[in-house]
């Protein structure tokens, strides 16, 4: 662990490595939503629809519900450095793909593909947890998570600009394949200039990969449950692309991923068994145990503040375009107000976590996150254009911090098992954009926001049974030897 001052301008040691961070996580980010301010100018030159623009939406988080997970063990295996690198110079391919897309179906693949690249997230909070002690921790994974969330606003931002610059109808391909260059580039910079933990300090990895492991009978089956959401919202998915819904595949096609999808749960379940199988044998030492309980709490959050970012942040420039009848580029513009706030709530939610606690700046946020949808819920065409944009910016800095004073947590319960924790969490995140935005294909804007207010009540009753994380945490050496780690 560095043990460095915490200084923002400076460009070494533990600070590098913030900043690479948080670079990484911007361009995956940039990438991810490069679809959103120009789907006006897609639907037009590929003649989608509506129901079509929705489908591309949802397409574009569905992926990364599995991704996080699979990127997470690939991360507390192999390391933040290779993971991170060949996972931006790899997505810049869909990324091409998606620009050279001729029809619905092709663009459809792509973007789903895409939807990878979002697991990005999950590797630089396993990186700069190596780096930061606990007590700036919080902080760290606030502007690692912040500055890089903010990509979809810069995407928002330029890439209409950036398109009406090429000029054309296939402005907008220009402006997404540019995207694709700067990943498959970034890529190679990011590994050359960062190493995954302090010199001399010892990166702690899982016994095993094929599922993440528990240490008590009750944690095994929360672990099981836990996971059935992350089922039922590639089902969901899956339901809305078949004839019920657009029309993508047929009806064999969808059951067949309806078989698909019961069969790889059950294949799953046989890895988790025989991960964890040993503790029906014999009890963990009580110095090696930690709470599943906590990585529960933190998924319901991460679904209502993430979940509804990520919903919200692809469907605001339509929402603001069609509310107010505002042009393209000024609908993306106003609506980059909401990932705007990332740049310093979600720096704010950790900062605030590491002085006055996890748990009391969680159960205030998730309190202010609620009321702000609800106000969001009431914005319609009678309200002047500033209003709206002032109280969707009040909700996202609670939306936001939120967030941050989640990834405040996550590093803290187990270290050999962040990436997978932080996997986990982070899918969750896009199991409840996928809800939302499916909510979103059937029903009206205000009802939309107010089915997320309501999902904000019922994440902060499950709060109260979080723990605030304190003490310390143990973690084998190769030579057996024990570290004790201080999360507080």
């Amino acid at each position: 662990m560095s043990t460095e001052k915490f200084n923002l301008f400076n460009f070494t040691g533990k600070m590098k490595i913030l900043h690479m961070s948080w670079m990484a996580f911007f361009i995956s980010f940039f990438v991810w939503f490069n679809h959103a301010p120009l789907l006006m100018a897609i639907a037009n030159s590929l003649g989608l629809d509506s129901s079509q623009i929705k489908t591309l939406l949802i397409l574009n988080v569905a992926l990364t519900i599995p991704a996080r997970v699979i990127i997470g063990m690939l991360t507390d295996r192999f390391g933040p450095k290779v993971v991170y690198s060949a996972l931006l110079i790899v997505c810049s391919i869909p990324c091409f793909m998606f620009a050279l897309a001729d029809s619905f179906a092709q663009a459809a693949i792509a973007r789903f593909m895409l939807g990878f690249i979002g697991a990005g997230f999950v590797i630089g909070i396993r990186l700069v947890s190596e780096w930061f002690p606990a007590k700036e921790l919080g902080t760290a994974e606030g502007i690692y998570g912040g500055w890089g969330n903010f990509g979809s606003a810069a995407a928002a931002f330029t890439l209409p600009v950036i398109a009406l610059m090429f000029g054309g109808e296939d402005g907008w391909r220009y402006a997404i394949g540019l995207t694709g260059i700067i990943s498959f580039i970034f890529g190679f910079i990011f590994y050359f200039n960062v190493s995954d933990t302090p010199k001399g300090s010892t990166y702690f990895k899982p016994k095993n990969i094929g599922a993440i492991e528990v240490t008590s009978q009750g944690d095994f089956f929360l672990l099981i449950i836990m996971k059935l959401p992350m089922y039922a919202a590639l089902a969901l998915l899956n339901w809305k692309l078949s004839p019920a819904g657009v029309e993508m595949y047929s009806q064999l096609v969808a059951n067949a991923s309806y078989v698909g999808l019961v069969l790889l749960f059950m294949y799953e379940m046989k890895h988790v068994w025989a991960v964890n199988k040993n503790i029906f044998k014999e009890p963990v030492p009580e110095l090696h145990r930690y709470k599943f309980k906590q990585v529960a709490v933190l998924n319901v959050l991460y679904f209502a503040t993430f979940g509804s970012e990520l919903a919200v942040i692809s469907m605001l420039p339509l929402f603001f375009s069609e509310t107010f009848e505002l042009s393209p580029v000024y609908a993306g513009m106003v609506a980059s107000a909401y990932a705007f706030m990332n740049l310093m709530s979600r720096p704010g939610g950790g900062w605030i976590s590491d002085k006055f606690g996890r748990k009391p700046t969680l159960l205030i946020l998730t309190a202010g996150l609620a009321v702000g949808y609800f106000a969001m819920s009431m914005v319609d065409a009678t309200w002047p254009l500033w209003l709206a944009v002032v109280t969707v910016m009040a909700c996202s800095f609670f939306v936001q911090a939120g967030e941050g004073a989640v990834f405040a947590v996550v590093p803290l319960i187990k270290r050999r098992l962040t990436g997978q924790i932080a996997g986990m969490t982070g899918a969750y995140g896009n199991v409840g954009a996928v809800v939302y935005l499916t909510v979103l294909s059937f029903v009206e804007y205000s009802v939309f926001f107010s089915v997320i207010g309501v999902t904000a009540v019922v994440g902060f009753i499950v709060l109260l049974m979080m723990e605030e994380p304190g003490g310390q945490i143990a973690e084998v050496m190769e030579d057996g030897s024990v570290q004790m780690i201080d999360v507080s």
